[in-house]
């Protein structure tokens, strides 16, 4: 490790992680109230309240398993440095900027990764990488929208199965309710697993200035300012994706906002727990697809669809390379 680095210094660069995981509750805002908001269930505004509140209690329900693989299980602990930290940062905000504007539902989650890892192989060569947590990751980009899609297709059979007999009025009126439980739900698997990864990188920066002692853990200030910020981030809201996620990809009413919102949250409530840093995006997008696609496959605009996940597959090499070419540009500077 390198010599620890004054005091403000310190305070500066976790004030950077908390104005990403700020950027991460704005971009990401559509994520968990995109259904309720197109359903029309909630105005915006009250939308990104309740979604906010339920963001900030996430920490009560969840344990700290994906701030532990995002803090010690992507890039070697040991060469963390305040400059990796800053590079990584950097490239996840950058990256978030360009895809907020530009109204592209890109992965936070990922962007943080993949300016973790370009930041960790700029510092020490790949060697510095963990494989088997990058690789978890990694799988998870495919996974949480395939299972996102499956559970919110089996939903939405499932309830329309049940209430067959039921009038569309009286079904509409049902799941308006019900949109309230899911988007709940939702915004609690969202708070639980977003706000974590930049848990994990503060942590992981007091780690390696000796701040944390001799064992790697999360203290509880830490715990409760990241969920602090992207609360706050959430209830900035992001209204450019809202309308992508909300109405661009498919149609979506009470009852298809509802199954895709649990499809989502069963995903991120199951990787939280398994402590795999999943992207909320792809999730409640793949969920999203599911319940378009139970309707008929022609109510999904696939040319959207497709678009959005090519800025999956993009989101990490392009932070890892903006962050290691950060990393190289703060190294030549100092």
């Amino acid at each position: 490790m390198e010599v620890t680095v004054a005091f403000p210094v310190l305070v500066g660069l976790v004030a950077v992680a908390l104005f990403f995981d700020f950027l991460n509750g704005l971009h990401d805002a559509a994520n968990s109230i995109a259904t309720i908001v197109s359903t029309r269930v909630l105005r915006p505004h009250y939308a990104v309240l309740w979604a906010a509140f339920f963001n900030f209690i996430a920490f009560l329900f969840f344990g700290l398993h994906v701030a532990e693989t995002v803090g010690k299980g992507i890039v070697d602990a040991s060469i963390v440095t305040p400059a990796v930290i800053f590079a990584a940062l950097v490239g996840a905000i950058v990256w978030n900027i360009v895809t907020w504007i530009a109204g592209i539902p890109s992965s936070s989650s990922h962007a943080l990764i993949g300016g973790l890892v370009g930041a960790g192989v700029a510092k020490a060569g790949v060697g510095a990488i963990v494989w088997t947590g990058l690789g978890k990751t990694v799988a998870a980009i495919v996974l949480s929208p395939a299972t996102g899609f499956l559970l919110a297709l089996v939903l939405i059979l499932v309830v329309s199965w049940l209430f067959v007999r039921q009038t569309p009025f009286a079904v509409d009126n049902t799941f308006r309710v019900m949109q309230f439980l899911s988007a709940s739900l939702y915004s609690l698997g969202h708070g639980g697993n977003d706000a974590q990864k930049t848990m994990g990188i503060i942590a992981v920066l007091l780690y390696s200035q000796g701040m944390l002692g001799e064992t790697f853990h999360v203290p509880l200030w830490v715990v409760l300012t990241c969920q602090s910020a992207l609360a706050l981030g959430t209830l900035f809201g992001g209204w450019r994706i809202v309308h992508t996620m909300g109405s661009k990809i498919t149609r979506l009413n009470p009852m298809q906002g509802f199954c895709a919102e649990t499809g989502g949250a069963i995903t991120l409530f199951a990787a939280t727990w398994l402590g795999i840093p999943v992207s909320t995006t792809h999730t409640i997008t793949g969920a999203i697809i599911g319940v378009g696609a139970a309707r008929r496959v022609s109510a999904v605009r696939w040319g959207i669809a497709g678009n959005i996940v090519i800025a999956w597959i993009v989101t990490l090499p392009a932070t890892a390379a903006i962050s290691a070419l950060t990393y190289f540009v703060t190294r030549l500077g100092g």
